[in-house]
């Protein structure tokens, strides 16, 4: 398979027709390896517009809805950024080329090692895995021009944008239940955080951020 000729057709017939039409993140989706942040197994499949399920309940986005977020983050050359549950890496190292530094929490030491090796052999060098909780964040390196959660979230957390800078954005999809979820955008400004839905976007939840299931008779 030639995976250049499946990258650049996934910028064009995939990313591009989603209103995605901001030139950095049409660069870095276009150059970056996808492949190479998955398991052989699913390689393939790379560039179908898809979640891809890696086990555990972990799944790396689907690249429409990244593109998206990344895109409504309005992403600075100078920001610093975090990427929440980033799994084999790849959310990261696309953010890597819009921002200056960036974070990458992970909860699964299989998942940050894989994100680890890939990124060196990339030679990325300024993403920064760290495995922790997700639910934390990462208070330590906190505030943070950019938040990517990697995944869907019933409710999005104080904490999350409590490390966010002011003027700090948060892109995030929200599932409250089974139904749709949609993309979000939070900014903040001082002690008030504007928030803006964006699009339908159900991709598959976080761990530990999933909706807790009602009382049942």
């Amino acid at each position: 398979m030639d995976f250049s000729v499946a990258r650049q057709s996934m910028v064009k017939s995939q990313i591009r027709p989603n209103q995605v039409n901001d030139p950095e993140v049409l660069a870095a989706m276009a150059d970056l390896p996808r492949e190479a942040f998955l398991p052989k197994a699913l390689q393939g499949v790379a560039y179908v517009d898809e979640d891809l399920p890696l086990g555990n309940g972990r799944y790396v986005m689907e690249p429409c809805v990244l593109a998206r977020l990344l895109q409504a983050a309005t992403v600075q050359a100078t920001d610093v950024a975090l990427v929440i549950g980033c799994t084999t890496g790849y959310s990261a190292a696309v953010l890597s080329r819009l921002a200056s530094a960036v974070v990458a929490v992970e909860s699964d030491a299989k998942l940050v090692q894989m994100a680890t090796n890939t990124l060196a052999e990339l030679k990325i060098d300024t993403v920064a895995m760290m495995q922790g909780e997700l639910t934390e964040g990462c208070p330590k390196q906190a505030p943070f021009d950019v938040i990517l959660l990697d995944g869907a979230v019933c409710e999005i957390p104080d904490t999350f944008l409590e490390q966010l800078a002011d003027g700090g954005r948060l892109v995030a999809a929200v599932r409250k239940n089974q139904a749709i979820g949609r993309a979000v955008l939070v900014v903040r400004k001082g002690d008030v955080f504007a928030r803006r839905e964006l699009l339908d976007a159900t991709v598959p939840w976080l761990p530990g951020f999933e909706p807790v299931p009602g009382f049942v008779f």
